[in-house]
């Protein structure tokens, strides 16, 4: 049993669904939610990030078994795939029922985006669209925290559209390591039309656009701490492509690029967390 359970954890990708609730739950503190507010904005977050990580494995059970996923626990058979399915539509129906408390408007926004994201798992992943989930829920998700405030204020505009651009940006960023081993199982999605190079563009351009966004969008002048991170974001993307190709001259794994865009991702979180309370 504690294998299964095991196995299931692992198949819900706990490493972005962590990531992603401990996010929810700083931007929930720094927006100024109340304590009981941010284990509720997060713990509904996290039933959207179970849901659609275990939508994910179930649909791509039969592709991971045909490429020898050892680290996919439904390809292995550490857990079956019926069991993954009901666990992932119980963490879909489990979404709206925990952001009910936070208002009919917050609880809309959520559930978009989740339904969102599910529609990346199927059918939008392999289609040249496959950008548009990233945006949309993951500017819903500020747009969430903020509606779920008392009153129900309406999130800046300026922090929806940073987030969706940081979304649209990791969109490109996540699957630039995996190019190849995608295009042998059938995966098509718009990173994979653009190619490595156009990819790695792709999420230098929006990720330094979100940089830029949450530095110039809030009231007031941009602060100093703010302006070192667009010129830290100039700085940090060129240098990872310049690894990249001295990586591939050499024939070695060029993931400058990748890791380039990882650590400005963290300095765009960390701007959105800092971006205060609203409304």
């Amino acid at each position: 049993m504690s294998r299964r359970v095991s196995a299931l954890i692992k198949a819900s990708h706990p490493e972005p669904a962590v990531a992603v609730t401990t996010v929810t739950a700083l931007l929930a503190w720094g927006v100024g939610h109340r304590p009981a507010g941010i284990v509720l904005v997060a713990a509904t977050v996290a039933a959207t990030q179970l849901a659609v990580g275990w939508t994910n494995d179930w649909l791509d059970a039969g592709r991971d078994r045909h490429a020898g996923r050892a680290d996919k626990p439904v390809a292995t058979g550490a857990v079956s795939r019926r069991t993954v399915g009901v666990a992932g539509l119980a963490a879909a129906l489990a979404t709206p029922l925990l952001a009910a408390p936070t208002g009919p408007a917050a609880a809309l926004c959520i559930t978009a985006a989740l339904l969102s994201a599910l529609a990346y798992n199927w059918p939008l992943k392999s289609t040249a669209v496959s950008v548009l989930p990233y945006a949309f829920s993951f500017g819903a998700l500020p747009a969430f925290i903020v509606l779920a405030l008392p009153g129900a204020p309406a999130p800046p505009v300026w922090l929806v559209a940073a987030a969706g651009l940081l979304g649209a940006g990791a969109h490109f960023a996540n699957v630039l390591p995996d190019l190849a081993d995608d295009a042998r199982t059938g995966v098509r999605g718009l990173p994979h039309r653009l190619g490595a190079a156009g990819s790695a563009l792709a999420a230098a351009g929006l990720l330094f656009a979100a940089t830029v966004t949450l530095v110039v969008g809030p009231p007031g002048p941009p602060s100093w701490a703010g302006l070192a991170a667009v010129a830290g974001t100039a700085i940090i993307l060129p240098t990872g492509w310049y690894a990249a190709r001295r990586a591939a001259r050499r024939a070695g794994r060029s993931d400058g690029v990748f890791r380039a865009v990882l650590v400005v991702a963290v300095i765009d979180v960390v701007l959105l967390v800092a971006s205060g309370p609203v409304g």
